[in-house]
């Protein structure tokens, strides 16, 4: 990652309202952040805004100063010499050590960002059009974190919130005072995982995994964003990092190891009975809402050439097995994702189900998790 790039992208964190007790909200500097690394960032921005204002008032006050003691009114006339090589000499070799003086701090600092040496833990960062996906390494714990802010409020009939389109469903959840390495990949696209509190901007690129880090000295909800260029709903893609003290964090991962086993029991106990046309609708509806409408529309009509109407299709129609391979494993080369792992076999039953018969589809035809279960293990 560039430091100037870093610079550039971190000094528009106005938007970015800092929950953490250190976080400062500003529109005219880079902020400070909340971690050793970013205050080295910070201090190092501020050591080279003050060399560029002292040349710039050194420089530009000896331009004005010698247009006004030898403007032509009194009578100035100009030199009469053609080279001098003491100036020449100076003019190269002053700023050639101001240059030295600038790069050891700041080689310093990019060092300092890169060292992902000794991690205390490891979190597995994946982009994907348009949400996160979060892996802890040392954990068998993965979950997606998807934007909340309501839709009513993106379509202007809500009055917007204070954390508009930078509030998700479930936050990364990291421990205080302990270094945190991330490794950052994509599934489809470049995406750019940025928390400026962190000082933290790394590309999510394809095939490739960037890394970064970051230690939190103090509790806190910090907010970011993807920021790279990533398709249409790229300004739907937020970030909310949670760093709770390490007793705090224990609990924490605790209780998603409880609720996983019970949503592998629950699993267990939807493959043995059937949901009824209403539940699966109303799941359904749920579920469509927030993984699929943003593409396909709420009224399931689609973008026209961008993305497929589901009203009246052939696949929501007729072909059962076809609309549940696309679901489940999704379709290359295009911006449908596979939602086999991202998904309960409840909500891809009850999603599917929901699209063969909204909308005036009216198939009747029902998809139970037992249905989904035996697609998955009989490809």
């Amino acid at each position: 990652m560039a430091l100037g790039t870093l610079a550039t992208t971190t000094a528009f964190t106005g938007a970015f309202a800092a929950d953490g007790a250190t976080g400062e909200a500003t529109t005219l500097n880079l902020r400070k952040g909340v971690t050793d690394i970013s205050g080295q960032v910070y201090d190092l921005h501020m050591l080279m805004f003050t060399i560029c204002v002292v040349i710039a008032v050194v420089v530009f006050g000896a331009m004005f100063i010698s247009i006004y003691l030898h403007r032509r009114s009194r009578g100035a006339q100009p030199a009469k010499f053609h080279e001098n090589v003491k100036v020449e000499i100076a003019w190269t070799v002053v700023p050639f050590l101001i240059l030295v003086f600038m790069a050891f701090p700041a080689a310093k600092t990019l060092i300092a960002m890169e060292d992902t040496s000794e991690p205390d833990m490891t979190v597995l960062v994946t982009g994907s059009q348009w949400k996160w996906h979060y892996q802890y390494m040392d954990e068998d714990i993965g979950f997606y974190s998807l934007m909340a802010t309501q839709r009513e409020q993106i379509d202007n009939r809500y009055e917007k919130g204070q954390n508009y389109l930078l509030e998700v469903d479930r936050p990364l959840v990291i421990p205080t005072g302990q270094k945190v390495r991330f490794l950052i990949t994509s599934d489809d696209v470049i995406h750019s995982w940025w928390v400026p509190d962190f000082a933290v901007k790394k590309d999510a690129n394809p095939g490739f995994i960037n890394e970064a880090w970051t230690k939190v000295n103090e509790p806190g909800l910090y907010r970011g964003q993807c920021a790279e260029l990533c398709g249409k709903d790229h300004g739907f893609m937020p970030i909310v990092v949670i760093a709770k003290e390490p007793a705090e964090f224990n609990a924490w991962m605790s209780d998603q190891q409880q609720k996983k086993q019970e949503a592998e029991a629950e699993e267990q106990r939807l493959l043995a009975m059937s949901m009824s046309m209403e539940e699966l609708m109303t799941e359904g509806k749920k579920v469509y809402n927030a993984a699929c409408a943003a593409c396909h529309m709420p009224n399931g009509e689609g973008l026209k050439g961008a993305f497929p109407a589901l009203k009246g299709s052939q696949i929501a129609l007729e072909d059962m097995q076809g609309h549940l391979d696309i679901v489940v494993n999704g379709k290359a080369g295009t911006a449908m994702q596979a939602f086999g792992k991202m998904l309960s076999l409840k909500e891809l039953a009850a999603v599917i189900t929901y699209e063969r018969n909204a909308w005036g589809n009216n198939t009747e035809e029902l998809v139970q998790p037992k249905d989904v279960n035996a697609f998955i293990n009989g490809q």
